[in-house]
């Protein structure tokens, strides 16, 4: 995922990864569920990016629920932009502790579905 955050950002996907495992060593960002939001701020970085992925095979995260995770959203943000990493944290909570949302992004295989998935829930989030 850092290799694809790269592309989106501009980044270096090396700094993208060691910003990441930096964060999971403070505290495990799977919240539970089968969901994980690994989150960074980076110094170079002028707007707030995110990746979804939805793991064929879950992983193993370190989630307290035990659980495996399937669902990933990466969020890259400013390292100036404290409110907007706050906002983006807690959007992106709230969307995927929607049970019915998870379960339709676990049932379909096609990105522009999954795309409008998430566009369509954020848009009724704000």
């Amino acid at each position: 995922m850092a290799a694809q955050a790269a592309k989106q950002s501009g980044l270096d996907a090396r700094e993208i990864f060691s910003v990441l495992m930096e964060r999971e060593h403070i505290g495990c960002t799977g919240m539970g569920g089968g969901v994980c939001i690994p989150h960074g701020r980076f110094e170079n970085l002028k707007t707030l990016h995110a990746v979804f992925a939805k793991l064929d095979k879950p992983i193993e995260f370190g989630a307290a629920d035990g659980k495996l995770v399937d669902l990933i959203l990466l969020l890259l943000t400013p390292a100036s932009a404290n409110t907007e990493h706050l906002k983006a944290l807690a959007t992106a909570s709230k969307l995927l502790r929607d049970k019915r949302l998870c379960e339709n992004l676990r049932h379909t295989d096609n990105v522009a579905v999954l795309h409008d998935l998430l566009i369509d829930a954020a848009q009724e989030a704000a």
